[in-house]
């Protein structure tokens, strides 16, 4: 794993900037989401070959319940095009791990759901990406946004501190 160079506490969002406290939120959520997705993409090729996009797919479908999910809301979801969709569907059954079918009642709807060894595949590699996510987000993050972080992700507050 390539190592991320020490970045400083995060600027706080006390309003004394230009941007209100809501919009710099954002920026700082959008920024630790692109460290996360950086160190993601090649465990995420290495532990499942797959790309970063179609791992996404997958994501959603291993949500909840595991159902299958209709192409147009995972497309929704995603906030990807459905054309782009369909050939990372196509990517994905292709190295067997979705199923597409039918949607019963509508010519036009295709639902897809995870197949049993892409159920495999995840279980097998979700603590190391776990571990990923959890190191990539406390050498990120500042103290502040570590404990606030630490509220909605509980196994999170174990790695708090950056190394």
């Amino acid at each position: 794993m390539a190592a991320i160079p020490d970045i400083p506490d995060c600027p706080s969002a006390s309003g004394d900037g230009l941007l209100p406290a809501e919009l710099h939120a954002w920026m700082l959520m959008l920024a630790a989401t692109g460290a996360v997705e950086q160190e993601l993409r090649a465990v995420v090729k290495e532990r499942l070959d797959v790309s970063h996009d179609e791992f996404l797919v997958l994501c959603l479908l291993a949500a909840d319940s595991g159902e299958a999910l209709r192409m147009t809301r995972i497309a929704e979801l995603l906030g990807r095009p459905k054309t782009r969709l369909t050939y990372q569907i196509a990517c994905l059954q292709h190295a067997g791990l979705v199923t597409r079918k039918s949607v019963c009642g509508d010519k036009r709807g295709v639902e897809v759901a995870l197949t049993e060894k892409a159920r495999g595949l995840l279980k097998e590699a979700s603590g190391v990406l776990a571990e990923t996510v959890k190191e990539a987000l406390a050498r990120f993050m500042g103290p502040t946004q570590r404990e606030a972080l630490c509220a909605l992700m509980p196994d999170f507050a174990a790695k708090a501190t950056p190394e």
